[in-house]
């Protein structure tokens, strides 16, 4: 059976001229049902397009919370590198510290041979450090600042060991345990009776009483020379030596390392020497300066 058609008819106002349009039922359904599903396909069109959105804001706040989770591990990681820095500069500045008596002569040596120590010292304000773009976030103030500590930390610690070097090529002890028989300069010549300049002093003790080196340095010469008799020369480095002189033995040899306080010798009175003492003579640049200078701090 043929499906029931349908006419509607259209009329025209001006002409009055009529139009047919014919269709059948199926026809009729179908266009009111495409017209009662457009809402519908809109409604999945936004909604696929919401959907996607979303995900798209979700896989970006992912993107970020693990930006966010590396950035505070690096501030953390920073941070405690700085704190340790820190740390080291305080044990640097600790392990600098110099007794009065070795801190004396080191002052002494400078004055003399006019040569400071220089820079800053450890418990000063640390310098700003250059960069050609100053830093615009916290992580960027923190790596700035862990380098500005960095170099801190290299030139504290280059400064302190060169002190320390110094320190300990200082002569700042007596060699032996005596009374003082002759000073520096000018004096009686003990056997002419005539002025002469006495370049050392001499330490008067019992013969064979051991003699201790007054800092660390290396053996330079061994043997009898002249009036010295038998001596010992050590070189300390930093235009820094002594000599030690009228031994009656000797405990050291040529290119020797000898730490301050190392016996290197005894007392005795070769040479020219009327009894026994120690011909102590400290040389700085070349030129013998008053060993009391440096023992005695003034």
């Amino acid at each position: 059976m043929k499906s029931p058609r349908y006419t509607i008819l259209i009329a025209s106002r001006k002409t009055g001229a009529l139009r047919r349009l014919t269709f059948s039922r199926r026809l009729a359904f179908g266009l009111v049902g495409l017209a009662c599903a457009m809402p519908v396909l809109v409604g999945l069109s936004w909604g696929g397009a919401s959907v996607t959105e979303v995900e798209n804001l979700r896989s970006a706040n992912d993107s970020l919370r693990l930006e966010n989770e590396s950035y505070r591990e690096a501030t953390y990681e920073l941070t405690e590198q700085i704190t340790s820095l820190q740390t080291a500069l305080t044990q640097l500045g600790e392990q600098g510290a110099l007794d009065p008596a070795t801190r004396s002569a080191l002052t002494e040596i400078a004055r003399i041979t006019r040569k400071g120590t220089g820079g800053a010292g450890p418990g000063e304000s640390l310098p700003a450090r250059r960069t050609n773009q100053p830093p615009e976030t916290t992580f960027g103030m923190l790596k700035s600042l862990l380098g500005s500590i960095e170099n801190r930390l290299l030139s504290v610690k280059t400064e302190i060991e060169g002190q320390q070097a110094l320190a300990r090529s200082t002569p700042s002890v007596w060699p032996i345990s005596g009374w003082l028989s002759s000073a520096y300069g000018y004096r009686k010549d003990p056997y002419t009776g005539l002025p002469d300049f006495h370049a050392a002093i001499d330490i008067a003790a019992e013969r064979g009483k051991p003699i201790r080196a007054t800092a660390d340095g290396t053996v330079e010469s061994v043997g009898y020379l002249g009036n010295y008799g038998n001596q010992v020369l050590l070189n300390h480095g930093h235009t820094i030596a002594t000599r030690y002189g009228h031994l009656s033995g000797f405990n050291v040899r040529v290119g020797q390392k000898v730490k301050k306080n190392e016996v290197i010798g005894y007392v005795g009175a070769t040479g020219r020497a009327t009894s026994p003492h120690l011909h102590y003579e400290i040389i700085v640049d070349g030129k013998p300066m008053n060993p009391l200078r440096l023992l005695t701090g003034r």
